[in-house]
């Protein structure tokens, strides 16, 4: 398998108005910090901090440390000028003292922004480039009218600067970055900085040669390292201290280290040096060996994830993008969690897939609620709101895998949405917008705790499948699988009976809210023209479009399960029969884990093709304008809570201070390219 992944909260998850919003306390800043393009910048507390222990605390403080020094390096991964253009842009942002009312500096402070949120020149979501509403003309002359110390702080990029240039100005330069395209080189085509002078042919081929398949504990071949064509030769650069990025990932090492001596109990204390391990050797399989004790650290309050982790943005599936997450287990609202992991073998057991891709017994599902502490690299701005790892198939099986839902975030987004209107736009009628209000947050919990905790980690390949064998579309139809797996299962009595569930009707509110997002409500977020390209995007098109046209084949005549409905001169997405629509999710089910467990890939790109990718024009400008009315950002991110070391007299360490609201989105910007950046 490939990612068990990040779940991004969809267009209508962030547009859901919860019953009881969570109001910011009296010291705190608003909740919403800024607003540019289809992006909403949001703050989140961290409560529970102060509680911690002055141990648990001061290990938080110097994970934290090592998640912000881990920044440029995904800048670098998700293109090689990306760097090069934030030095160039934030020198000009900081430095130009011209007329900053006209049309092109405001065009240019918003081109600004994107990249920072994005963390680099292609949108975080779409992939697609951003096109600079200011000219290169004025930015040259902008730049020419800067002090002579300004203009020789950009001179110093040398040559990178034509060509960073090219990169901002030229539309068909780099214009996309991860290509998914049916038929084209995904590697070729695509802007990310994972591949240099070689083409999707060789990349697979290179790894086919090292690829056993008889061997049953197979590293995550390429997730640490950049394939380059040297002298008529494919060369791994590996990440790692004396390799790529050596000088950041030393930084990254240099708090890790900090960090050991305060360490909760040995466990924890091993798996930091296991990393560290890593870190140096570039060995994948110290990576193993870390995310084997990682996974098997479970009396620890305080947890992190750091290091090159999911593949979205590699095309091809294989190269991790670095991110870290600090967080402590939040207790209370954890029970929820614990009940779905401690029935992770009845639920495998009672799957709607093939006796032959059913897991006999699974081990070490472990699942809880969390609360973040600081977010980084790919996760930052834009946020999980669940996660599931490790991603190696062999590792979970044997090891099992950790599961996170992250509740201080959905707490934002809701607070942040409440009263928007979207609902009332987009729903059919009251009884649908009813089941939202009473259901909805909830339900979207549940979704995330049965997506991660089981969905990914249900089934098992065939022996000798290869993991990457879906190629392309393998993140896509993982999150399918996950996404459908959770769907499924909501509507089993089985959960109301564990007391995951309220009663029979909450379901409901899930299903319809899945049905209109991946139908209409997430073309929110695609420009006119261009196709659905992010993977969890083209996973709820997959679901909800085949459960169309699966609903249309059954109708005879009859209204069926799922179908749109004109009203007013608006289009609706209505439900006819919940209860046929989780039979449907169980075929699909069934299906993808096969496609899965087969590895069969003319299947799997057979229904991303047909299902995913390809947008209805007509349905789409009706959405957005619909959508434009309320006035609302399709996108939402976050800036970071900032922790301070308080010393007494003597130096010595008494506590640790979570600050909210010393700075506003750029300034933590400009903070972090400061402070957390290796000239």
């Amino acid at each position: 398998m490939k990612l068990n992944h990040i779940i991004m909260a969809s267009a209508a998850m962030l547009a859901t108005a919860c019953n009881t919003p969570k109001e910011p306390s009296q010291n705190e800043q608003p909740w919403s910090l800024d607003r540019f393009a289809d992006i909403e910048v949001l703050r989140y507390e961290v409560p529970g901090f102060e509680q911690l222990s002055l141990q648990q605390k001061q290990l938080i403080f110097h994970l934290t440390e090592a998640a912000q020094w881990g920044r440029d390096i995904l800048w670098d991964q998700n293109g090689k000028n990306n760097l090069a253009i934030r030095e160039i842009c934030e020198t000009l942002y900081t430095q130009y003292n011209g007329d900053k009312t006209t049309d092109d500096w405001k065009a240019f402070e918003q081109y600004m922004k994107q990249i920072w949120f994005a963390n680099g020149i292609h949108h975080h979501y779409s992939n697609a480039k951003f096109k600079p509403g200011f000219s290169q003309n004025w930015m040259e002359e902008a730049i020419s009218s800067l002090s002579e110390e300004a203009q020789k702080d950009i001179a110093t990029i040398g040559l990178a600067y034509p060509e960073a240039e090219r990169a901002m100005f030229d539309p068909d330069f780099l214009s996309i970055k991860v290509n998914q395209a049916d038929g084209e080189d995904a590697v070729a085509t695509s802007a990310v900085n994972f591949y240099e002078g070689v083409t999707q042919a060789e990349v697979e081929a290179f790894y086919n040669k090292l690829k056993d398949p008889k061997d049953a504990t197979p590293v995550m071949y390429g997730l640490n390292s950049k394939l380059v064509k040297e002298d008529g030769k494919l060369v791994e650069k590996v990440w790692k201290v004396g390799g790529m990025y050596s000088k950041t990932i030393e930084k990254i090492v240099e708090n890790l280290n900090k960090a050991l001596a305060f360490a909760e109990n040995e466990t924890q204390k091993s798996v930091i040096e296991k990393l560290i391990k890593y870190y140096t050797s570039g060995d994948l399989k110290d990576f193993d060996d870390y995310s084997i004790a990682w996974v098997n650290d479970l009396d620890s309050k305080v947890d992190f994830v750091n290091g090159f982790i999911e593949s979205y943005n590699d095309p091809l599936g294989m190269r991790g993008s670095w991110e870290s997450l600090v967080n402590f287990k939040d207790s209370a609202n954890t029970a929820r969690t614990e009940v779905v992991s401690r029935n992770a073998q009845w639920f495998e057991d009672h799957s709607p897939i093939d006796d032959r891709f059913r897991k006999k017994e699974v081990k070490g599902v472990t699942a809880k609620v969390i609360t973040v502490a600081m977010l980084a690299g790919d996760s930052y701005p834009a946020t999980p709101i669940g996660i599931n790892l490790p991603n190696s198939n062999w590792i979970r099986a044997q090891h099992g895998s950790k599961s996170v839902s992250i509740d201080n975030i959905t707490a934002a987004y809701d607070a942040a949405a409440s009263g928007s209107g979207f609902n009332e736009e987009f729903m059919w009628s009251d009884a649908e917008r009813e089941l939202s209000k009473k259901y909805g947050h909830y339900t979207g919990n549940v979704h995330t705790d049965l997506h991660e905790c089981l969905g990914h980690g249900s089934g098992q390949l065939l022996p000798g499948v290869d993991p990457d064998a879906l190629k392309t579309h393998g993140s896509t139809l993982e999150e399918a699988r996950a996404d459908i797996f959770a769907l499924y299962y909501m509507a089993d009595p089985k959960l109301v009976e564990l007391g995951v569930m309220p009663d029979m009707e909450a379901y409901k509110s899930a299903y319809y809210q899945q049905m209109m997002n991946g139908l209409m409500t997430q073309l929110v977020r695609i420009l006119p023209g261009d196709n659905i390209e992010e993977a969890h995007m083209r996973n709820r098109a997959l679901i909800a479009y085949w459960t169309l046209d699966r609903a249309q084949q059954d109708a005879n005549g009859s209204k069926p399960a799922l179908c749109f409905e004109q009203r007013e001169g608006k289009t609706y997405v209505v439900v006819n029969d919940y209860e046929k629509l989780h039979t449907y999710f169980g075929e699909l089910l069934g299906e993808l884990q096969r496609i899965k467990s087969e590895g069969d890939y003319e299947a799997g790109r057979a229904l991303v093709e047909k299902y995913a990718v390809k947008v209805d024009p007509t349905l789409h400008a009706e959405v957005l304008e619909r959508y434009q009315k309320l006035n609302l950002a399709p996108y939402k991110g976050f800036v970071n809570p900032r922790y301070e070391l308080v010393k007494n007299d003597t130096g010595e360490v008494t506590d640790v201070r979570v600050i909210y609201g010393s700075e506003s989105y750029a300034e933590q910007m400009l903070r972090y390219s400061k402070n957390y950046s290796v000239k």
